[in-house]
């Protein structure tokens, strides 16, 4: 036995001697960077044998037998490769560079101030097309963002395209969102629509996603940080994809691909388009969404280059309710059945799917909440090789959106939109009986008479309910240059500009008359009896509907709002092979004026407001040291002095100035350190961030109710925390990848104002905030999670991820009465865990590529509350402690599925 055992020992080590004599190694490149490309799949032609590079872009293939083989080199977003090579022994390939397989996609990202990879001194995180396309599934876009550091991310009220994303605890206005560099948050209010851009997840080539005040050398909102979304470009090769996905909740997507490949004469052509339906999670939240991308490239030579993309995604979707509006919707309606309120309690235990607006008329879903909207968006870029060392990349760029959202106008036999008597026993809004009623017919609310002209109109107070659509459309113009010149081998200064104009247009007209004959609107000075009869259907962005222009169909308001803006930059870099250092400043001017055409009479100078300008701007530096080829640490810091943004300069919906308004003041500070090797890599940063000179304004009745005035100044807030994430690779088939992220976000200070009394014109009394150490709330100050990626066989790709959110805090305003005292304190939500899962597997057949996949999200259906609106705590002294359930909230998602097909040909 013994000499069997040794035979058989020494003839294992003889065939592994034998398969280690014969193999392939390289390393896997970026043609253009030289950077090592990771997750590069090495495939032998023919066969189902192949690896992927590893963090340092080698690899290695064993041979049973010598011979000769053709291996192929594929990796998303660049042109397959292959090599033939002839194996007796170890042969090495060398390096092996792989090119973009898009034109001018390089360009883009340059444009962009993408980050660099030990080298850009930001805590970034980088996720790659091909990563989007395997788990986006039927998740809203900001979704895909969730397992990075310090981001929170909820569905919000769970209709299509609703969902927002908090980063390091500050809000959308604060977290700039840029596609390919250019700005798209809103130049009125700083907010992002994700709606409007449903499409972008098939045609985003990377995501670089710079938490802090970021690299990017545009005066942007990057207080929390900046999503810098690449999209592809005309691709190099002709082909298509066509592609189809089913989902939970009747959801369908549909899409097409076609490109024509670089030409002889240097044009590429790309062009995509999607369908999206389905009846949404949340019930009654039915959309329809389509999107098109288009990129046309003309490389005239080595120094000039056009590129032209295009872009937009016209919807709608149903919402469902807003919790803070209606007081018998709350966590208790849910959770607790056998004790509701009297009023708004139908016993829908499954709280993610509640909607307080939904009903149907005709037959068909209905909604008081319907919003709608496209939003194309269009760029022109030139890259301009002036010399060697100097270089100009120009930009311009235009977005037209038109469209807005839908919601209830007047009221009915006495009841307003949130009463619940003509809802059934199920909570669903009677739609068809509320037509009845506004056109005449006996219902069971009553009948309704008709007017002094015998016509069933209604007013904002009168009898009958109507739907409305308030519309905010806007024109923009931009335009973006950069020039970057080389000074020598190791420093580059840049410099450029950014122009702006904006033109936002805002008025409410009649979208639904619901049975009624017409409404008169009373509310426009110049017009104050307007009988509308003219109905403006909310179908997607109706450019041709311009029924407002003339004041037919226009109440309530109307008013337009004017944003100009102009900013200078510039840079200064030293780089060599270890050590990258820049100095970054910015300035900008902006400047609102506002047009309001309601209130004030069209001969009324005050109609147009001056202009009102505001000067801003940043300072930024920071360092990366390669300590060696592993290790790296970096360090940046900068102040950013923020403009107010228009809708903080007028206030009471009218021209009036907000005399008190100014700047507002952002210090930051980072470091961290890297860590890469063949099977690790490790990113650790700390931040420190103050959020400084907020104003607001509180008022507040005297025992003599007389209005009694507060202006607040110098409000701050202090955001501080770590955040680590790693990869793992440790056998080429598996991949690990985690992070953590642990803030402390609260406000700096108590603050006090002094009382103005505004009916007796003087001075009164004072009033302190007691806020010192209040927690920031609407996002979880605690963020972790896990996952692992499987590749037991080429093509199939398996993997699990588990998140975990804790130390959530109410969205609260930091004047509310219960501040007013020492002791308040935020309630906190409950911490919730979520696991998702899927699969995919790419093949070929009968000459086509193929891609299948299976996404499940929220596997285990987990019950959580994803947001709170309110800040309502238990009372010790009370014995079953509940008074948490009073709070107004939403649930998340349960267990979602979605299913695909791609086929490139």
């Amino acid at each position: 036995m013994k000499k069997l055992f040794t035979t058989c020992f020494f003839l294992l080590a003889a065939v592994m001697v034998v398969f280690a004599q014969n193999s392939v190694k390289g390393t896997v490149v970026d043609a253009e960077s030289n950077d090592p490309l990771i997750g590069v799949s090495v495939l032998v032609k023919g066969t189902l044998t192949g690896t992927i590079s590893d963090f340092d872009g080698n690899f290695e293939i064993n041979f049973p037998d010598k011979g000769d083989y053709t291996l192929i080199f594929s990796y998303t977003g660049y042109e397959d490769m292959e090599k033939d090579v002839s194996v007796d022994g170890t042969a090495d390939l060398g390096t092996v560079e792989l090119a973009f397989g898009a034109v001018g996609l390089r360009e883009i990202e340059v444009v962009a101030s993408v980050a660099i990879d030990r080298r850009t001194p930001v805590a970034v995180s980088t996720i790659s097309g091909e990563k989007i396309e395997a788990l986006v599934g039927n998740q809203e876009y900001p979704e895909i963002l969730r397992k990075s550091p310090s981001v929170y991310v909820t569905k919000a009220g769970g209709g299509f395209g609703d969902s927002r994303i908090n980063v390091r605890g500050f809000d959308q206005r604060n977290t700039a969102v840029m596609i390919n560099g250019i700005p798209v948050n809103d130049m009125e209010n700083g907010w992002v629509y994700w709606s409007n851009w449903a499409g972008l997840s098939d045609v985003t080539s990377r995501i670089d996603f710079q938490r802090g005040l970021g690299a990017s050398k545009l005066v942007v909102p990057a207080v929390g940080g900046s999503i810098n979304i690449v999209t592809n470009a005309a691709d190099m090769k002709r082909g298509g994809i066509v592609s189809a996905g089913v989902g939970n909740d009747g959801y369908q997507k549909y899409g097409l691909v076609l490109s024509s490949g670089l030409g002889e004469k240097g044009w590429a052509f790309t062009v995509q388009g999607t369908h999206t339906r389905g009846n949404g999670y949340v019930n009654g939240t039915a959309f329809s969404a389509y999107s098109y991308f288009a990129s046309l490239t003309k490389r005239f030579n080595n120094d000039h280059m056009i590129s032209f993309t295009a872009l937009g995604a016209p919807q709608w979707h149903h919402q469902r309710f807003i919790p803070g509006r209606f007081d018998g919707v709350t966590l208790r309606t849910f959770v607790d059945p056998d004790n509701l309120p009297d009023e708004g309690g139908y016993g829908f235990n499954n709280g993610a799917k509640f909607n307080w607006l939904s009903g149907e008329l005709d037959g068909e879903e209905f909604s008081w909440r319907r919003n709608f909207y496209h939003k194309p968006k269009a760029f022109l870029n030139h890259y301009w090789t002036i010399s060697e060392n100097t270089d100009l990349k120009t930009s311009a760029y235009v977005s037209l959106g038109r469209g807005g959202g839908t919601g209830p106008r007047g009221r009915l036999a006495g009841m307003f939109d949130s009463d619940t008597d003509f809802r059934n026993a199920d909570g669903v809004i009677q739609f068809d009986d509320i037509v009845a009623y506004n056109s005449g017919q006996a219902t069971s609310f009553g009948t309704k008479d008709p007017d002094d002209n015998g016509q069933y109109t209604t007013t904002s107070s009168g009898d009958g309910f109507i739907r409305r659509a308030s519309m905010n459309s806007h024109n923009w113009l931009g335009v973006y240059s950069t020039l970057t010149h080389r000074l020598n081998s190791n420093l580059t200064l840049t410099a450029g500009l950014d122009g702006r104009y904006y033109r936002g247009i805002h008025y409410r007209r009649l979208e639904n008359l619901l049975g009624n004959e017409g409404y008169i609107s009373r509310a426009d000075d110049n017009n104050p009896s307007n009988l509308i009869t003219e109905e403006s259907p909310a179908e997607f962005g109706n450019y041709s509907d311009n029924s407002y222009i003339d004041g037919n169909n226009v109440l309530n308001y109307h008013n337009d709002g004017l944003v100009r803006w102009l900013g200078l930059f510039g840079q200064i870099e030293y780089s060599n092979d270890a050590l990258s250092v820049f100095v970054s400043a910015t300035g900008s001017h902006q400047g609102f004026k506002r047009i309001d055409y309601f209130n004030y009479l069209d001969s009324d100078p005050e109609q147009t407001s001056e202009w009102q300008s505001f000067m801003g701007g940043t300072v930024k530096a920071g360092a990366n040291y390669n300590i060696s080829a592993s290790s790296n640490i970096f360090v940046n810091g900068g102040y950013f002095s923020r403009q107010p943004i228009f809708d903080n300069v007028f206030i009471n919906f009218r021209n009036d100035v907000n005399e008190d308004v100014k700047n507002q003041s952002v210090v930051a500070f980072e470091a961290g350190y890297g860590f890469r090797s063949k099977a690790f890599r490790a990113k650790l940063n700390g931040y420190f961030t103050q959020w400084g000179n907020r104003q607001f304004a509180v008022s507040i009745d005297n025992a003599m109710e007389e209005e009694i005035l507060y202006n607040f100044e110098n409000v701050s807030q202090t955001h501080m925390g770590v955040e680590l994430e790693f990869t793992a690779m440790p056998v080429s088939w598996i991949e690990l990848n985690g992070m953590l992220s642990i803030g402390n976000w609260e406000y700096s200070s108590d603050f006090e104002a002094q009382g103005f009394n505004v009916d007796q014109d003087k001075p009164e009394g004072s009033l302190t905030i007691y806020a010192d150490g209040l927690k920031v709330g609407d996002a979880a100050q605690t963020t972790a999670s896990i996952g692992a990626t499987f590749k037991p066989a080429q093509g199939l790709r398996i993997y699990a991820d588990y998140y975990f959110a804790s130390n959530l805090f109410a969205n609260y305003s930091v004047d509310d009465d219960q501040f007013q005292n020492p002791g308040g304190e935020v309630a906190e939500l409950p911490s919730y865990s979520l696991v998702d899962a899927g699969l995919s597997y790419n093949f070929d057949l009968a000459g086509l590529n193929l891609t299948a996949r299976f996404n499940m999200n929220n596997v285990l259906d987990t019950e959580y509350v994803s947001e709170m609106n309110t800040s309502i705590l238990d009372d010790p002294a009370t014995a079953n402690r509940n008074e948490f359930y009073d709070n107004r909230g939403i649930f998340g998602f349960g267990r979602t599925w979605n299913a695909g097909l791609k086929i490139r040909f």
